[in-house]
């Protein structure tokens, strides 16, 4: 079986590539052995009797298992570590990153009219006091504070009405003593 050492080199020349991405059809192999031009070997390129073969792909499997077991906490220990934690993890772009998803947030809910300005002011500010951990924090509290609100209004509204009430009963007395009054003073002034 022939080497075929000139044609590869030629083709390789021809094609734009290395030795080892020619491919040579094994059936033709007599009829490649006797070629010796560039004009020959690039006919034998349009007929399909040597190929450039692909670039063999570097697999990313490995990368991506190691990566799965990175998102669970794998490969991440002391041994690992280089740089401190600060340094790893900025705590100023954590808190930034906090802030930020609190505020719009709090934006989002007065936009929408679940909250009013007041309210979205004294969170806004306890926001920045790191009061709420986290989002979910946030939005408890505010359903909290609304059921708050929501409580002292009817409770407000309640006195209120109580108070109406108390007020009319007391009138009722009154008048109610002073017509006392005028038929015991008739009464006296009768006699």
């Amino acid at each position: 079986m022939a080497k075929l050492k000139l044609q590869k080199r030629l083709a390789s020349t021809i094609l734009k590539c290395g030795k080892r991405r020619i491919w040579v059809d094994p059936t033709e192999i007599n009829e490649i052995s006797l070629t010796d031009s560039r004009g020959s070997i690039k006919k034998l390129i349009k007929d399909g009797c040597i190929i450039k073969k692909n670039t063999q792909r570097h697999s990313r499997n490995s990368i991506k298992l190691r990566k799965e077991a990175k998102s669970i906490g794998r490969h991440k220990g002391t041994g690992k570590r280089e740089g401190t934690a600060n340094a790893r993890n900025s705590v100023k772009i954590t808190w930034m990153v906090k802030q930020r998803v609190l505020r719009n947030l709090l934006k989002k809910y007065r936009l929408v009219g679940k909250i009013d300005r007041h309210l979205y002011r004294e969170l806004y500010l306890k926001s920045k006091g790191n009061v709420f951990k986290n989002k979910r924090v946030l939005i408890d509290y505010i359903h909290k504070a609304k059921f708050e609100t929501l409580r002292k209004k009817n409770l407000l509204e309640e006195f209120h009405k109580k108070r109406e009430k108390q007020k009319t009963i007391r009138v009722k007395k009154i008048d109610k003593f002073n017509q006392k009054m005028e038929e015991i003073f008739k009464n006296h002034q009768n006699s």
